[in-house]
């Protein structure tokens, strides 16, 4: 998992991590009927939630087109916000994880949750579009191309 502990040593802020305990991510599989990809749980096990605000200066200064992420959600915000999202119009069928600066957020799809996986695609809620779209093929994939910035 070296992708995800330099994404954390790149991007994170340090004063803001907690792990989270195995239980209380197993709690939350139970209330999602879902298994979350054991890459993401590696993150929020072994640091907690990751706050990246300089994500999006970098992306900024780079005139990327990748879309930033600054806070990883708490389990209880995966769960709940999962379910606002959807009935504010989000298609059916996404467990979020991630937010950016403007209120759209990375998602799993659900029915990729339906068995234990190592790692899982990355996918983007664009809340002004009412559109979920393909950002990365994994979890790892995704941090990795933002290592890279």
């Amino acid at each position: 998992m070296n992708s995800i502990d330099l994404f954390v040593k790149n991007w994170g802020q340090k004063s803001f991590m907690v792990p989270i305990s195995s239980n209380d991510i197993e709690d939350l599989e139970s209330k999602l009927n879902a298994v979350l990809p054991e890459s993401y749980k590696y993150l929020i096990s072994t640091y907690g939630l990751v706050h990246t605000p300089n994500v999006l200066t970098k992306t900024c200064d780079l005139g990327s087109d990748i879309a930033e992420v600054q806070d990883f959600l708490s389990l209880d915000d995966v769960f709940s916000l999962s379910q606002l999202y959807e009935m504010g119009g989000m298609p059916k069928g996404h467990v979020l994880f991630a937010s950016d600066c403007n209120g759209n957020m990375f998602c799993f799809k659900l029915s990729d949750c339906a068995s234990k996986q190592v790692d899982i695609a990355v996918w983007f809620f664009d809340y002004g579009l009412g559109t979920v779209k393909k950002v990365s093929n994994s979890f790892i994939e995704w941090l990795d191309g933002l290592n890279e910035l």
